[in-house]
């Protein structure tokens, strides 16, 4: 199994078409992007009908690298333009859909950046993130007028407060939702703790109770849960045709169709996507095939000191135990909680 890090947008598996009607993702975008039926020929190039797609996980994206001699989580950030700079792109975007809409007619519209007064300021340690396009030391912004990048998690900002509790920096662990290595099924997870050198290179999606709305149902408030999950580690359960119309439906009919989308991790490192909403499809929806899969604990409490209040500890207590997905772990909290114990800070 091939799996590559992410480090930017990924393209879509079909060449895509730009509709005049409100986005259903973005609020305030005036415009759609769909799929057509033409798998796109970088995908075809890059041998696609060859690979056996990952599941789209709906989270926020991180990644493992070393920071300050140590490994470390790092959180997405994205230096965006300011607001003026930000008007100005969009009136531009305007201005060339209906160029293209109107036939091409006349010059086609341009746009530049000022890279040096025409985006935020970002915070200390902040790293382009890898392959993106440069003039001179300047990273160049993507057509989204990002500049896809990272930051090293700060203990002390409560902004990443959430991206700190599936690891434990000092001890250098992280807790990983993953399949499971002695598996009786191909559905069988696991949440195991791993040392974050292990982790090096790879890019994570953080997923749990305060993260996008939490499409899975972990945790709860009274026992907010967090977890990563190295991205292209949780395969489809179905390796569909490279057609439109039988990926459309699958995702309609099929309970293995019940995600977000799909990931193709290709073996020369480029990467390739279908959403539910390039297909016309809601997102999110319930009864979501990740929560019926057997999710077994392998935290094991005498392998690692950690503090007593945080999700290790919490882990550690439920050590070989078995759920019937992960949206019923925080059950056990509540179990605990009459018994009179602890669930995670």
């Amino acid at each position: 199994m091939t799996t590559c890090a992410v480090q930017a947008k990924i393209p879509c598996l079909f060449k895509t078409i730009v509709v005049e009607e409100p986005s259903g993702k973005r609020s305030h975008q005036p415009y759609r992007v769909v799929a057509s039926e033409d798998v796109c020929d970088e995908a075809r190039e890059a041998g696609i009908e060859d690979v056996h797609p990952s599941e789209k996980i709906d989270g926020t994206c991180t990644f493992v690298k070393t920071f300050m001699g140590k490994p470390w989580l790092w959180a997405r950030h994205d230096r965006k333009p300011s607001k003026a700079a930000d008007k100005r792109f969009k009136q531009f975007q305007l201005t060339h859909r209906m160029w293209l809409k109107e036939g091409k007619t006349g010059e086609e519209p341009q746009f530049s950046w000022n890279l040096e007064k025409d985006f935020k300021e970002v915070p200390p340690y902040w790293e382009p993130a890898k392959g993106v396009p440069m003039d001179g030391d300047m990273p160049l912004p993507d057509d989204n007028a990002h500049i896809p990048g990272w930051v090293p998690v700060d203990p002390s900002s409560r902004q990443h407060c959430w991206h700190l509790t599936p690891v434990d920096l000092n001890a250098g662990l992280a807790l990983l939702l993953r399949p499971m290595k002695e598996k009786e099924t191909a559905d069988d997870l696991e949440i195991a703790a791993v040392p974050l050198s292990d982790l090096i290179g790879q890019s994570l999606e953080l997923v749990g109770t305060n993260i996008n709305a939490n499409p899975y149902g972990i945790g709860s408030k009274s026992c907010p849960l967090h977890v990563l999950i190295i991205h292209g580690s949780i395969l489809s359960q179905y390796r569909p045709p490279l057609d439109f119309q039988l990926l459309k439906s699958w995702f309609q009919s099929n309970s293995a169709g019940n995600v977000e989308g799909l990931v193709w991790h290709c073996k020369d490192g480029s990467m390739f996507k279908i959403h539910r909403h390039h297909l016309g499809l809601p997102w999110p929806i319930k009864d979501l095939y990740l929560n019926t899969r057997p999710v077994t604990v392998c935290v094991d409490p005498a392998e690692y000191e950690h503090n007593s209040v945080d999700q290790f500890s919490f882990f550690g207590k439920l050590h070989g135990r078995t759920f019937s997905g992960i949206s019923d772990i925080h059950k056990a909290h509540v179990d605990a909680t009459r018994e009179g114990g602890d669930g995670p800070s």
